[in-house]
């Protein structure tokens, strides 16, 4: 359970209609099954210990009997296990049949949730048989002169787990206008449950699972969806068992449909309860519940869940497209709004022949065509220094020629000499202040320029080097718009790549790929035999690295000890744990000891759910102490 991860399973067993004898065996050898394989929220149909299409057999006292004998089998077995499991049967009370779920624990009836909406339409009957369920918690004699409490308004929590509270909703409480599980959730539940037997018809999965999603979502909690399979009469309708398990608007893991399987997932209900605090909309009700405990131990989850190690990027290439397609649009509708506000005809782009820079300038094309203007109007400045090399000034030059902008050229090194003698700085030596005076250098041509062509300064920074502090203060830091404030470093690559795979520009697709093949570099150090000598990702770290953290701290608020034990998955056979450690730390200090320039930052478009602005995502004090982040890093 350490991070929040919870274990849960969505299980079908193949039953017999009208046996419970039968189907309480089958139901216990799946479930020491499934305690087997470290899940702890074990889910079954609704109605399995008799079975759902019983029809007017639930009106015989010999079922019903039997089907509250068979229960209190089940919870006798769970007695030697830690977990919940919830099970479905009907339950006889002060004269009314209900669809219930047992909750079922310790060796005992935890308690009983019945079902609240009833559906009487199409092939559904149920209210011939079952009343909707009580809204006051009432209690229930059963067999062996045990008693439970019953009611709509339950919650199974754990004391030792905080975050995970669960709540129960059967079938067509789901499809109803308005699931209980709205207000479970509102009153703190982070986990539903959900019995089901929703029978097959042609598309009816994919709606399923679109709900499953929705709710998850909607609610910030994980969904645990069990349906009846084979086994069930198909006498009328055929039963699937399409089993979901959901979180946050994902699903984790589905059942093939026609195989009674046993699905698993891990839960984060830590990150659910994350979701919630952010979300100032999210407001808890938490009036008329009874709150019913059961154990659950604090034994480790062992993570089965995939974890990408590139979380900025979607996995999937048409996804990805769609992505590449959207920040692109995002990016150069906020440039043109922010163009057309001012009166600006002109633009000015440094270019370095590096990544950002050449994004920067492939978006303000793009604002420049939604505007009708005339690309001339693009002012695309190199600015050769004492780092760079032939290949990214070739690229610089190349590429504004192939976009048709204006194309400027102004070496900076006698300047920067100038400036060196005015200090009192060392040629030879390259300290940082030999390399934040060109850096400088080249804003400052950029903002005279600007001013000359009654132009704007479109940024070129990206949300990684933010992060990280990697800008010169004053120096690339600053523009009048940075249209890649919020893109981190691993998805402009993939910005540029999908720029170059559809510019239809033969000549351009060419330097762009060569761009994508350079190494990334501030190029503020003297080359090598014309080689860059001065290689980001060998001072500050891989980005990919450095954007995962990033990723789950601001958007999650994870812990680092939570961020590591991901990052071990998702880099597995990458980098080492020492690797992974080394880059934390550096991550950590960093981001703390930086905030000062991104307490000042230009506008810029926001384009996905992380961002750094001090205006919107990040109001972060420029002073704050990163200490205890720090501390526990150095205990991993």
């Amino acid at each position: 359970m350490r991070h929040g991860f919870v274990k849960v399973a969505a299980i079908t067993p193949k039953i017999k209609v009208a046996d419970p004898v039968y189907n309480k065996e089958v139901i216990c050898e799946k479930m020491e099954e499934a305690f087997a394989r470290g899940a702890v929220i074990l889910v079954f149909p609704e109605l399995c210990i008799t079975g759902y299409t019983c029809g007017d057999l639930f009106l015989q006292e010999l079922l019903l009997r039997q089907a509250r004998e068979q229960l209190m089998e089940i919870a006798a077995r769970t007695r030697r296990h830690n977990g919940i499991v919830f099970v479905g049967l009907p339950l006889l009370h002060e004269g009314k049949l209900y669809n219930v779920a047992a909750a079922l624990g310790e060796g005992r009836v935890l308690g009983l949730v019945p079902k609240t909406f009833i559906p009487m339409y199409n092939e559904f009957y149920e209210g011939r048989y079952f009343a909707s369920g009580m809204d006051e918690p009432v209690g229930v004699l059963l067999p062996g002169g045990q008693s439970a409490t019953m009611g709509r308004n339950l919650l199974f929590v754990n004391p030792e787990v905080p975050e995970l509270k669960i709540g129960v909703e059967i079938c067509e409480d789901l499809w109803a206008p308005n699931p209980p599980s709205i207000s479970h959730a509102l009153a703190g539940a982070t986990v539903i449950v959900n019995l089901s037997a929703s029978n097959e018809t042609t598309g009816k999965d994919l709606y399923r699972e679109e709900l499953v999603k929705g709710q998850s979502a909607r609610l910030f909690c994980g969904y645990v969806y069990a349906s009846a399979g084979e086994g069930e009469s198909t006498q009328d309708v055929v039963y699937s068992a399409h089993n979901l398990i959901g979180e946050g608007g994902a699903i984790l893991a589905s059942s093939q449909r026609f195989r009674n399987e046993t699905i698993y997932g891990e839960i984060d209900v830590q990150k659910m309860v994350g979701e919630r605090r952010r979300m100032s909309t999210f407001f808890t009700q938490g009036r008329g519940y009874l709150h019913l405990t059961f154990g659950l131990g604090l034994a480790e989850t062992e993570l089965s869940r995939p974890v990408l190690p590139l979380p900025f990027v979607p996995k999937s290439v048409e996804q990805r497209k769609k992505r590449c397609e959207e920040i692109l649009a995002i990016q150069s509708m906020g440039l043109k709004q922010r163009l057309e506000h001012t009166g600006c005809r002109n633009a000015v782009v440094g270019i370095s022949g590096g990544l950002d820079s050449t994004l920067a300038l492939l978006v303000t094309v793009r604002a420049f065509e939604l505007m009708g203007l005339d690309s001339k109007g693009i002012w695309g400045v190199t600015m050769p220094g004492f780092g760079t090399t032939g290949r990214t000034y070739d690229n610089a030059v190349k590429m504004i020629r192939c976009v048709k902008a204006s194309f400027l050229e102004v070496d900076i090194q006698e300047a920067v000499k100038v400036h060196f003698k005015d200090i009192g700085q060392q040629e030879d030596v390259h300290d940082v202040t030999y390399e934040n005076s060109q850096a400088r250098e080249r804003t400052q041509i950029l903002m005279d320029i600007a001013n000359q062509k009654n132009g704007m300064v479109i940024g070129t920074g990206d949300m990684s080097e933010l992060a990280l502090g990697w800008a010169t203060y004053n120096g690339d830091h600053m523009s009048m718009y940075g249209v890649n404030a919020s893109v981190p470093k691993t998805l402009v690559r993939h910005l540029v790549g999908y720029y170059a795979d559809t510019c239809q520009d033969e000549e351009l697709r060419t330097v762009l790929l060569d761009v994508l093949d350079t190494p990334v570099s501030p190029e503020l150090l003297p080359p090598k035999e014309d080689q860059i000598s001065q290689k980001t990702e060998d001072i500050v770290g891989p980005y990919e690295l450095h954007d995962f953290y990033l990723y789950y701290m601001l958007r999650f608020g994870f812990t680092p000890s939570k961020i590591f034990r991901l990052a071990l998955i998702a880099f597995n056979g990458i980098y080492r744990r020492e690797t992974i450690l080394k880059w934390m730390n550096v991550f950590y200090r960093r981001f703390f000891s930086q905030q000062f320039k991104r307490s000042c930052l230009p506008d810029g478009p926001k384009v996905g759910s992380v961002a750094v602005s001090p205006r919107g995502d990040l109001r972060m004090p420029s002073d704050a102490s990163g200490r205890i982040w720090m501390d526990e890093v150095k205990r991993l």
